[in-house]
C-alpha cells in the first residue's frame, strides 16, 4: 500500500493567502458565544447603529418600484451622478461618471484597483499600521507590499520622507487610510501635502488613498490627497457606505479616478460579479444627497465613547494609548505586559495579548500584528457605552493578575 501524502488540492493563491484576522476573531467570539458564554465583540469594524431610516424606507420604495433587475457594471447612472456630486461638494474632487466605479463594497474597490495597477513583482508602498486586507489583496494581485511602519510615538503616522527612501524603481502605488482603520489616526492637510509632493515627483507612482472613515472625523474637515493639483490626476479615491451611513451589510463602495483605470476596473468586475445590487444603488444614491443629521449625530456618539474609553484604559497600569482623531478604534501598546504571566498563561506577543482576553476576560479584540503594529491590539468602540464599560473593566480584572 502506497504512503505517499497526497498534496493538497488547493492552489498556492489560497494556500498562502492569510485569513482576515478581524473576521476571524468575531467568529471565534460567535462561537463562544453559542457556548454560553458573555462574550463582548469590540472586533469588527461595524457601527451598532441601525441604518438611518429615511436611507431605508428609500430602499423599500426602490423595491415597490421594482428597481430589482440587473443594473450596469460600473453601476447606475443616478448613483454615479450623486457620487460625482458628492466628490465635489465633500472633497474637491472633479470627476465625470465615467471615471467613478460602484462595487460591491470598497474591498472590491481596493481588489479591481490593484488587479488593474500591478504586473508581478511591482511594489506597493503600504503605510502602517494599516487595513488588514491592504497586503493580501497586493499579493493576490502578483505585487509585492513594502510596509513602512510607525508607532504610537508617532501618533502612527509615516512621515513623507520615510515613503521617498522606499521607492524604488519597481514602486507603482502607494496605499493609505486617512482616517485610519486600526489607529483612528488622521493625516493633516500639510502631511497629505508633504507626501504628494513626494509622489509627484515620480509620474509612473499612484496614489491610492481610502477614504471609507471621511464622515468619523473629529477634528478639521476631511482633506483628500487627490485634490492637491501635482497629484490630482494619479490619486484613486476609495470611498463606501459602510461606516459613514451605517450601511454594512449594503456592500457598497466606490472609486473616482483616471478614466483609463475607472475602465480596467469595470472590466475586471464586469467579469467577476458584474454591477451591485440595484435597490442598494438607489437607496445610496438618495442618502448621498439627502440630510445629513444622522451621520453627524453618530460621529458625535462615538467621540463621546472615544473620550469615555481612553479615560477607563488610562485608568489600566501597562496600556499605553495616543488620542485618535477619527473612525471609532482605539490602538494601544500593550508591548508592557509581553513576558508577564499569571501562572498558567504567558503573554509573549500581541496575538497572545488578545487570545488572553478572549479567553480570560471574554472580550473579543483583534491582534495589531494583523495590521502590521506586533506591539498593539484593536479596540473598536462602535459598541454600547456599557459594553465598553463592562469589557474595559473586565480588562482590567484580568490583565491584573499578570505579573
Amino acid at each position: 500500500m502506497s504512503t505517499e501524502v497526497m498534496a493538497s488540492p488547493l492552489s498556492q493563491r489560497v494556500l498562502q493567502m492569510a485569513e482576515s484576522e478581524t473576521l476571524k476573531m468575531a467568529a471565534m467570539a460567535r462561537e463562544l458565544k453559542a457556548k454560553g458564554f458573555n462574550v463582548i465583540n469590540l472586533s469588527l469594524g461595524e457601527p451598532d447603529f441601525d441604518t438611518p431610516v429615511h436611507i431605508k424606507e428609500a430602499a423599500k420604495k426602490a423595491l415597490d418600484e421594482g428597481h430589482t433587475k440587473y443594473t450596469p457594471v460600473p453601476g447606475t447612472v443616478e448613483l454615479r451622478e450623486a457620487i460625482k456630486v458628492k466628490f465635489k461638494r465633500d472633497n474637491d474632487l472633479d470627476f465625470n461618471i465615467n471615471q467613478i466605479v460602484v462595487s460591491n463594497g470598497a474591498k472590491q474597490s481596493l481588489t479591481n484597483i490593484f488587479f488593474s495597477l500591478l504586473d508581478p513583482g511591482d511594489e506597493v508602498i503600504i503605510l502602517a499600521p494599516y487595513w488588514v486586507s491592504y497586503s493580501e489583496i497586493v499579493k493576490l494581485a502578483e505585487g509585492v507590499p513594502v510596509i513602512l511602519k510607525s508607532d504610537i510615538e508617532q501618533d502612527y503616522k509615516v512621515p513623507a520622507s520615510e515613503i521617498a527612501a522606499a521607492i524604488t524603481d519597481r514602486t507603482k502605488a502607494v496605499l493609505f487610510s486617512s482616517p485610519s482603520n486600526p489607529t483612528g489616526m488622521v493625516y493633516s492637510k500639510d502631511e497629505l501635502k508633504a507626501i504628494a509632493d513626494v509622489v509627484a515627483q515620480h509620474e509612473n507612482i499612484f496614489i491610492v488613498s481610502d477614504e471609507i472613515y471621511e464622515y468619523i472625523n473629529f477634528g478639521e474637515k476631511h482633506v483628500s490627497i487627490g485634490a492637491f493639483d501635482n497629484v490630482r490626476d494619479r490619486t484613486i479615491t476609495v470611498n463606501g457606505f459602510a461606516k459613514g451611513y451605517a450601511m454594512t451589510g449594503w456592500r457598497l463602495g466606490y472609486i473616482g479616478g483616471p478614466q483609463w483605470l475607472a475602465d480596467a476596473c469595470g472590466k475586471i468586475q464586469g467579469q467577476m460579479t458584474s454591477g451591485a445590487n440595484s435597490f442598494s444603488q438607489k437607496a445610496a444614491a438618495y442618502a448621498l444627497l439627502a440630510d445629513m443629521t444622522p451621520t453627524y449625530e453618530m460621529r458625535d456618539a462615538f467621540l463621546k465613547r472615544r473620550d469615555m474609553v481612553i479615560e477607563l484604559l488610562s485608568k489600566i497600569p501597562g496600556i499605553k494609548t495616543n488620542k485618535p482623531q477619527g473612525a471609532f478604534y482605539i490602538f494601544p501598546d500593550v508591548s508592557a505586559y509581553f513576558g508577564k504571566s499569571d501562572g498558567e498563561t504567558t503573554i509573549h506577543d500581541a496575538n497572545d495579548f488578545c487570545d488572553y482576553l478572549m479567553t480570560k476576560a471574554h472580550v473579543a479584540v483583534v491582534s495589531g500584528a494583523a495590521f502590521g503594529a506586533d506591539k498593539c491590539f484593536r479596540l473598536s468602540y462602535a459598541a454600547s457605552e456599557e459594553d465598553l464599560r463592562a469589557a474595559v473593566a473586565r480588562i482590567g480584572e484580568v490583565l491584573a493578575k499578570l505579573k
